[in-house]
């Protein structure tokens, strides 16, 4: 069915407005997860999101929309909230913003990994190649901090890229899983009540386990700040988004937003937090959505 012009642009719109509040979203990590912890800055922005969210089912009455469907609500707010998000949190105590959001966007990459293993889906020999490329680009993009040798110093351990780095390939591929599990078992319900959903059910899961973390100083304003903004604009509103693409233009399309994640990574980390943008990070970011365009057949295509 062909999508009329008008919603086209107005879809369009709204895909450029959901990578740069995800995009920003690694900033938010960077400042508050440090002082919160990532357990706890998780449980916070999912707990957060979900109130806002809450009352947006209220406010549109879609409250029923849930009913009979928490099993499978239950498995999406495990992997595409709960772990990724903490371990994105985790990955950005030591890797910049704009490499966390570069690294998000292997999560198409396992996706095409994810549909070809479990719902049998082809994988062309240009996907295969993407794959290849987009691996060799994070290991470019994260090389200048990795240490294999077993000499390490205090310091050397703390900037180790290596563990971060597998923390948010995991956390990508936690999203690959969830697309195509969203794709076979949810496709029929409303984007509001799945956003909500899988908030309300990665609290339940993650608020347990925070009561372990909680940290013995209270977190400065701008964590505190840092923690509201991408509970309620980062995550309550870009899920409203993103599942309100996936029903318009389906989810080959909407995925298509972590193309441009990248670029507000990187941006909104040198504009606020005065992280270097360096020649690494450019080649291994383009090698990575390279690889991406590849695996998912955009080049292909056209």
């Amino acid at each position: 069915m062909k999508i009329p012009d008008t919603q086209q642009h107005t879809a369009s719109i709204e895909l450029l407005l959901l990578a740069a509040i995800w995009g920003a979203s690694f900033m938010f990590m960077r400042v508050g997860a440090p002082e919160f912890g990532p357990i706890v800055f998780t449980t916070l922005r999912t707990g957060i999101a979900a109130i806002f969210l809450i009352m947006c089912l209220v406010l549109f009455k879609e409250t029923k929309a849930l009913k009979g469907r928490w099993r499978d609500i239950f498995v999406v707010g495990a992997l595409n909230t709960a772990i990724p998000f903490a371990l994105f949190s985790f990955a950005t105590l030591t890797l910049t913003a704009g490499t966390a959001s570069v690294l998000n966007a292997t999560a198409p990459m396992f996706g095409a990994i994810v549909a070809y293993l479990w719902l049998k889906d082809k994988l062309s020999l240009s996907a295969i190649f993407g794959l290849f490329i987009g691996f060799i680009g994070v290991y470019l993009l994260v090389s200048d901090n990795l240490h294999f040798g077993m000499e390490l110093t205090e310091e050397s351990v703390n900037k180790n890229a290596l563990l971060p780095t597998l923390a948010a390939m995991l956390a990508a591929l936690c999203y690959g899983i969830s697309a195509n599990y969203t794709k076979k078992y949810l496709s029929t319900i409303k984007p509001l009540a799945l956003a909500a959903g899988s908030q309300i059910a990665a609290t339940a899961m993650l608020l347990p386990l925070s009561l372990f973390f909680i940290p013995e100083t209270l977190p400065s304003t701008n964590a505190i700040w840092s923690v509201i903004l991408i509970g309620v604009i980062c995550t309550g509103v870009a899920y409203i988004l993103f599942f309100r693409l996936i029903a318009q233009l389906g989810p080959a399309k909407a995925i298509s937003v972590t193309y441009l994640i990248p670029a507000f990574g990187i941006l909104w980390g040198a504009l606020f937090l005065g992280e270097t943008i360096s020649l690494m990070m450019v080649i291994g970011g383009s090698v990575i959505l390279f690889g991406v365009a590849l695996t998912t057949g955009v080049l292909q295509r056209k």
